[in-house]
């Protein structure tokens, strides 16, 4: 049985070109990271940490302030904690269909077939955890068109087979290839202007919030049973000083716990580990380990698990 695999917060490799957006003023500090999984990185300097297949994909966004994500969608789950900073999520054709401000250890699942994009809004650089359904991650990501314009503005081409093209170094699509086509008008209008009450009232819910309802047992976050009803192909819960256990268990999938708050310790047959806030660690299916806290203090780390169901739309939809 292999033994469980830990990416470091302070040894992550970021990636500045990751995306269509990546010289567009006000997006081109972003820092792109590939933690589990293949991602959606448009890049070939895209950097992978673990590139086992877990049924989801890990990944991360830095950025400094003022600095944002421009609108895209998926066609699985994109679920977003904030490990550090403070975040605005906004929605929309023109990303004005709504808007939430989320801190440290909130989380957001945002709802499948939306455009969506989101911004540090705080004084320092922040970072914000995310978990993409799928191994594929839904076959990459759908820009809004005003993003696709404005990045061939400033020299940068998506082809059609995904792979980016920066004209300012003399790149050039390949013959036989084409840009990536914009949504049509009509293409457009499946994809719908949720109100807020749909988005935030569905899919955000808050850190404290989450750790009062964790009491004595760890708190299904995102599940068929979950506070956010959604089967998106992975559980998530949210596991306190007070609901973390010291006895064994494993899982049927591959299981990743990734702290907020507090150091953990982390115990398998035959080894251990200590995980700060920030750090990932990737669990094997079948398995037998433990976590609990291993320093006095406020302690609360995610818990994310596969089920083997397949990535799809959000239940959202299904009401």
């Amino acid at each position: 049985m292999p033994a469980p695999q830990t990416v470091r917060y302070g040894e992550l490799i970021p990636c500045k070109t990751a995306f269509i957006d990546a010289h567009t003023p006000g997006s081109d500090q972003k820092e792109n990271f590939t933690i589990i999984g293949g991602g959606v990185s448009e890049s070939p300097d895209q950097h992978v940490h673990i590139a086992t297949p877990h049924g989801f994909n890990i990944g991360a966004a830095g950025q400094p302030p003022k600095c944002r994500n421009s609108l895209h969608s998926h066609r699985t789950a994109e679920v977003f904690f904030v490990l550090s900073g403070r975040w605005r999520f906004f929605w929309g054709r023109r990303g004005d269909a709504g808007e939430v401000t989320l801190e440290k250890g909130d989380i957001i699942n945002i709802p499948t077939g939306i455009f969506r994009g989101f911004e540090n809004i705080g004084d320092d650089y922040g970072m914000i955890m995310a978990i993409l359904g799928g191994d594929d991650a839904g076959g990459g990501v759908i820009w809004a068109p005003q993003v696709i314009d404005d990045a061939d503005a400033h020299g940068l081409v998506l082809a059609e087979t995904g792979k980016l093209y920066d004209t300012k170094k003399g790149e050039a699509l390949p013959d036989g290839v084409s840009p990536m086509p914009k949504l049509t008008e009509a293409e457009l209008q499946g994809y719908p202007e949720l109100t807020p009450q749909q988005v935030v009232g569905w899919g955000v819910r808050r850190y404290w919030d989450m750790v009062a309802l964790a009491g004595k047992a760890p708190v299904k976050v995102i599940g068929a049973e979950g506070i956010i009803r959604d089967r998106p192909g992975f559980d998530v819960d949210l596991v306190t000083r007070d609901s973390a256990s010291c006895k064994p268990h494993r899982h049927d999938h591959p299981s990743v716990l990734m702290p907020v708050t507090g150091h953990w310790r982390v115990e398998w047959e035959g080894g251990a580990d200590t995980l700060a806030p920030g750090d990932t660690m990737s669990v094997p299916a079948g398995l037998d380990h433990a976590a609990w806290p291993s320093m006095t203090g406020e302690a609360a780390l995610y818990h994310i698990v596969g089920t083997g169901e397949p990535a799809g739309p959000s239940s959202l939809w299904e009401g």
